[in-house]
């Protein structure tokens, strides 16, 4: 019995190390890309590109599904022929990632050319990140905003902040270099924390004007220079709602392209059930209430289009399960179910 667990553990060994081994090549492949422009080059004419139009991913509806195609490097030249574009546009692509073959993966916007000229030859359309991110299969979703962060980020740096002067990007797009100044500018992201506060048998969720109505999620907002996570948690808890977290453990990450590239640090936040009244800042919320077990239970199930009322009014449901809110609150409910 020993000599077959021994063999099983060793076989179990060897594929999570074969595995490890897969995993650093392609970070070491990803990272040779990032610093090597020439390597970069020709990468681009192996690689696949996903489209999108002023930051709007292209999609294609097949039945139910929506599908992020890939394009080869001779079918997006063969459009842009056809568009009667100059192939310099692919000098404007960003390195998004590779597959585990080593095929890197690349984002170009298109929004200076026809956007009907290419949906109707490719036979789908540009869709809003907001929307596409949530029904867009789960693997997707995170090239998806990574794509559109690092199109933004290049979108709004072409001028250096010291000299006035335009920058200029490296084919894989990770960093912009004045040459007139010899600054080099690299993709930063914003730290968010986002909170899911809770009292007893009770959770809190708020909204705001601007969201969809009926949605609720957890609080949430930006690290302040110098914060750590922890004061950021209990800062935004007491800005917004008026109370003083007791404790707070860290539950995961999440990237977020909105407003721009963001971290989202998910967090849980107690409260003392002594000290849990409200007091809201009306000028960031627009609601913010505490939520029962069977309430939030209820709400996870609920779709936007299902919570309407024949009165006119609309039932509160929660950020479907691609957010790291819908998470938060998912672990809400196991921990008060164990």
């Amino acid at each position: 019995m020993a000599a077959v667990y021994q063999a099983l553990h060793s076989r179990v060994s060897s594929l999570i190390c074969r595995l490890h081994s897969t995993y650093v090549r392609k970070m070491r492949y990803l990272n040779q890309l990032k610093e090597d422009d020439s390597l970069c080059r020709q990468a681009q004419t192996s690689g696949t590109f996903y489209l999108f139009h002023n930051f709007s991913p292209f999609l294609q509806k097949v039945g139910k599904k929506y599908l992020v195609p890939q394009l080869s490097a001779a079918e997006l030249k063969g459009i842009l022929e056809k568009l009667q574009e100059a192939e310099q546009w692919m000098e404007k692509s960003v390195l998004i990632g590779c597959s585990d073959e080593h095929r890197p993966r690349f984002a170009l916007d298109l929004g200076a050319l026809d956007k009907s000229a290419i949906e109707s030859e490719l036979q789908g359309s540009f869709t809003d990140l907001r929307k596409a991110l949530f029904v867009v299969d789960g693997k997707d979703s995170p090239l998806l905003a990574s794509a559109q962060s690092l199109l933004r980020w290049h979108d709004s740096h072409q001028y250096c902040s010291k000299t006035g002067q335009p920058t200029q990007k490296n084919p894989a797009g990770s960093k912009r270099v004045c040459h007139a100044s010899g600054v080099t500018y690299y993709p930063q992201v914003s730290p968010v924390v986002i909170t899911l506060v809770s009292s007893g048998s009770r959770c809190l969720l708020a909204r705001q004007p601007s969201f969809p109505r009926g949605m609720f999620t957890a609080l949430s907002g930006f690290c302040d220079l110098g914060e750590s996570v922890e004061d950021a948690v209990r800062r935004e808890v007491a800005e917004e709602v008026g109370l003083e977290v007791e404790a707070l453990r860290y539950s995961a990450s999440q990237h977020w392209p909105f407003p721009s590239g963001s971290l989202m640090i998910g967090c849980h936040a107690l409260v003392p059930a002594q000290r849990a009244e409200i007091s809201m800042d009306t000028v960031e919320l627009e609601e913010a209430r505490w939520f029962g077990l069977e309430e939030i239970v209820e709400g996870l199930k609920r779709e936007p289009s299902s919570s309407k009322q024949g009165n006119g009014s609309v039932l509160p449901w929660f950020p479907p399960k691609q957010a790291i809110a819908h998470q938060l609150i998912r672990e809400w409910v196991q921990q008060q179910t164990a």
